[in-house]
Parts: C-alpha cells; structure tokens; sequence
C-alpha cells in the first residue's frame, strides 16, 4: 500500500503569515483550524484531473506540480514553493451550478505540508464572510461565460456570413458566364440553321453534303481536345489562317482565325474543307462550320461552368459537413481544401496559396465540422495580418503555406504566413478569451480560444504559435492519428486554474 498523508496539528499563527489569510480575524482563523486539517504528503500525487473536488489546498512548505491533461500526456503547466498557493476546489462556492470536478491534476516532488480545508467548508465560509465578494465572483464567472458564449455564436455568425459572402461571389462568376454563354449559344444555333438552309439550297451533290456532315462531326471531336497554345504560337497560328481564307477568297477571313484557333484547328484542317466542297461552295462550308466550332466552345464554357458550381456545392457541403456523421475518420486534406476553396473569394487574388501536402497520411478520427471551424480562424487570421502588413501600391498580399506531415504518433497541420508576426510581449496572451489585436468591431478575441478548445478539449490534440517573426508566422495544430482513450477527459484553457 502507497503512504497516505499524515494529519498534523494546525496552528492559526501560521495561517495568519499566508498572503490568503493575512486579513482574517482570530476567530475566523480560528473556526479555519477547527474544519480544516494540516497534512504531510509524500512525494507523489495529491489529486488528479477529473476527480470529484472534495478538498481546497494550500501549500505550507515543499514544492507543488500543476498538470493537465493533453491527449495521453501530462503538460507541467506550473511548479511553485511558494507558501499560500493555492488549488483544487476554489469553485465550491459555485455549488452544483457548475461541475464540481479537480480541473488539473496535483502532485509534491518532495514532502509538503498543506492546509486542507473540505470543499463544502469552503463554500460555507465563503458565503458568511464574503457574502458580498461572492456574489461578485458568480457574476464574473456566469457572466463571462454567458458572454463567451453569446460572442463565440457572433463569431461563428461573422464567419458564416463572410463564406456565405465568399461563395455567393464564387458561385456568382461561373453562373453568369454559363447566362452569358447560353445566350449566345442560342444565336449560334439560330445563325447555324439559317447557313444549313442556306446549304442545302446551295450547288451541293448528296455526297458532298454528306462530306460537310462527317466533316462537322470530326470537327466537333477536336474541339473537344483543343490544346494548349502559348500567346506567341496563338498568334502565329492566326496569321496562317487569316492568310489562307484570304488566298481563298474568304472575306473577313481575320474575323473566323481567332475562333478557329481557340478551338485547336489549323490550315490542315481548312484544307481538308477545300477538298471536300466544291469551287465556290467553300465559303458557305467554311462559315457554317464556324458555326458548330463557336457552339462547341460555347457548350464547352457552360460545362465548365456547370462543374465549377457543382465543385463550389461540393465544397460547401464538405466545409459544413450538414450530411455527415459529427464524428468520423476524415481526410484532412479534404477538409483544408474545401476551406481554401470556401475561403477564396474573401482572400482575393493578392494571396498566394501553396500546399504542401503529404498525401501518404491516413485519415484521422476528428470532428471534421469544428477542424473546418478551426482552419476557417487560422486562415482568416493569417490573411488578414498579411492584408494589414503590405503596401496599398503592391498588389502581392503575402504567401499562405498550408503543410500536413506525420509527427509522431500525430498528424500536423502547419499555417505559415508572409505577415508581419506577432509582437513578443503578447504571444502568452493570443488564446485568452476576447483578446485581438484587430480593430474594435473587427474581431471578437475567440477565434483562437474557440480553436484551441476544439484542437485540445475535443480532440485531445495541440495547438502553439511556433514561429511569430516578420515574414513567418506558423501556427501548428497536431492530432491524434488514433482515436483518444474514452474515458479521457477534456483539458481546460490554462487560465483557469493557476495555483
């Protein structure tokens, strides 16, 4: 059997030396010593995280260790001899409004003493002599998280808003290029039937006809794989076309070359046409097959279009995850695209985008709904410091380095931006609750907080500013490759619990 703590007689002078209890009166020091205790402890834990919070402690000499849970680790997130610190259940005044659980874990690393007061003493004293401090307290803490609660569905609102913004101009540009497109598609159509009724009252044998009609027909195959062309052999390609209409007695030949190299055809192809018809039919074929090249690349831009719709809807269900299960085993790099794609229209063309992605990692347990909420703050951050960083006479905004690699037992996914960094005398702050550096009415100071929670509470991974210079800036979240313990409990911001 492990050594348990020994009780040892409790002397009110040594209460009264401690900065806590330094102005209470004899008697209160007195009913303190009455209900509470003086124990030794060993080397070893006090109380760990998660448990029912049963004792107030503070430390009478020795040395404490303050941990919480990430994950599978213990993080250290404070260690202290100093005489009148203080933990475990401080909140027990609250009583069951709140889950009265240890939210850290405690442990000496050499035998020290503790005054230990029961929690429900704690709350009682508290209540009779504080009573007016108390009501202070709860206001502070019910009202800060009522706040923090009532801003985190503002800043999901905002964010909501803003991609709804995003898509809406996305989805806006590859619409009306497919009105446009169809609008002129029809006088194509239109233009089309009047030459083919022209055609067919025209000198032309069956034969020839049915020529024209394969011809039209192979035609409208090589538009479909038109190649890609630089400027300079576009051009050169024009003039060859225009100069042979010419030679051949097409007018306005310069008109129909630029279509028809759009569409990949040349003066083989126009040759092929010659051949085909006979002499001084060829300007009607030449026209009519015009034609079905300018229907085909029309039909072409609406299909594009088209998907790009479809791509951008896919994106968005991706991003909201409204037809999938809260919790699944997810690609990661599924979701971080369907972020950039949602979030392309509010960073703009002045912010270049690189991913840098290993594809060989494997799908991860998550909630991918709230890493997509995740990535939306980080980005957003990482735009706007770029935005705020350049020159309005540059049109480039900065760099965006989106990374996933295997660290470990943990998938990591690193933001590195061009921005101006973050000042060294506000990096321990950046994941408070409602501090920003952005102008009054443009943040609420729970983008990080709601994303720290997300990464650390839900998915027991990390979150940490890893780089903060001018011109590189990485924020690194991490995740468990495999799903976390069931019983593990959440961890805490570090701000509420300091011994």
């Amino acid at each position: 059997m492990s050594e348990g703590p020994t009780p040892l007689p409790c002397e009110t002078e040594e209460l009264h030396g401690l900065f806590l209890f330094e102005k209470l009166t004899p008697e209160q020091l007195d009913r303190l010593c009455d209900e509470g205790t003086v124990e030794r402890h060993p080397t070893g834990p006090v109380y760990t995280e998660g448990e029912p919070a049963t004792c107030f402690y503070v430390l009478l000499d020795g040395t404490v260790v303050l941990s919480r849970r990430v994950g599978a680790d213990d993080v250290e997130i404070t260690r202290t001899s100093q005489p009148g610190v203080y933990a475990g259940a401080f909140q027990s005044y609250l009583g069951d409004r709140v889950p009265q659980r240890y939210n850290s874990s405690l442990r000496v690393t050499e035998p020290s003493r503790f005054f230990v007061l029961p929690a429900d003493a704690f709350a009682a004293v508290m209540h009779e002599w504080f009573p007016m401090a108390v009501h202070l307290l709860e206001g502070v803490f019910f009202g800060n998280r009522t706040a923090q609660q009532a801003i985190g569905q503002r800043e999901r609102l905002l964010a909501l808003g803003s991609l709804s913004a995003g898509l809406t101009h996305e989805l806006n540009n590859p619409a009306a290029a497919a009105v446009r497109a169809t609008a002129s598609l029809r006088e194509r159509v239109a233009g089309m039937r009047h030459k083919l009724a022209v055609l067919a009252a025209g000198p032309y044998h069956r034969d020839t006809l049915a020529a024209l009609v394969g011809l039209q027909e192979r035609t409208a195959d090589r538009v479909a794989k038109t190649p890609a062309l630089t400027p300079l052999e576009a051009t050169d390609r024009e003039d060859a076309l225009s100069d042979w209409l010419d030679e051949h007695g097409v007018p306005d030949g310069w008109q129909l070359a630029p279509v028809f190299v759009q569409a990949g055809l040349d003066t083989d192809w126009l040759d092929e046409i010659a051949a085909t018809v006979q002499e001084g039919a060829l300007e009607g074929a030449v026209r009519w097959l015009n034609y079905t090249v300018e229907t085909e690349l029309l039909m072409n831009e609406i299909g594009d279009s088209a998907t790009r719709i479809s791509d951008l809807v896919g994106a968005a269900r991706q991003y909201s995850q409204l037809d999938r299960a809260p919790h699944q085993n997810a690609d990661v790099h599924e979701l971080l695209d369907s972020t950039l794609l949602m979030l392309g229209g509010k960073m703009g063309p002045g912010v270049t985008v690189v991913k840098e992605y290993d594809t060989t990692l494997p799908r991860i347990p998550a909630f991918p709904g709230e890493l997509n909420q995740v990535w939306t703050n980080l980005i957003d951050n990482a735009v706007a410091a770029m935005r705020g960083a350049h020159r309005e006479d540059d049109p480039d905004q900065g760099r965006l380095t989106v990374r996933t690699a295997r660290d470990g037992d943990h998938l990591l996914v690193e933001f590195a931006d061009t921005g101006p960094g973050v000042p060294p005398e506000i990096r321990d702050r950046i994941f408070d609750p409602f501090f920003t550096t952005k102008p009054v009415g443009e943040g609420t100071g729970l983008g990080l907080d709601i994303s720290w929670r997300i990464v650390v509470n839900k998915h027991h991974g990390d979150l940490r500013v890893a780089r903060a210079e001018p011109g590189d800036t990485r924020f690194q979240v991490r995740l468990p490759l495999t799903p976390a313990e069931p019983d593990a409990p959440g961890t805490p911001q570090p701000s509420e619990e300091t011994p």
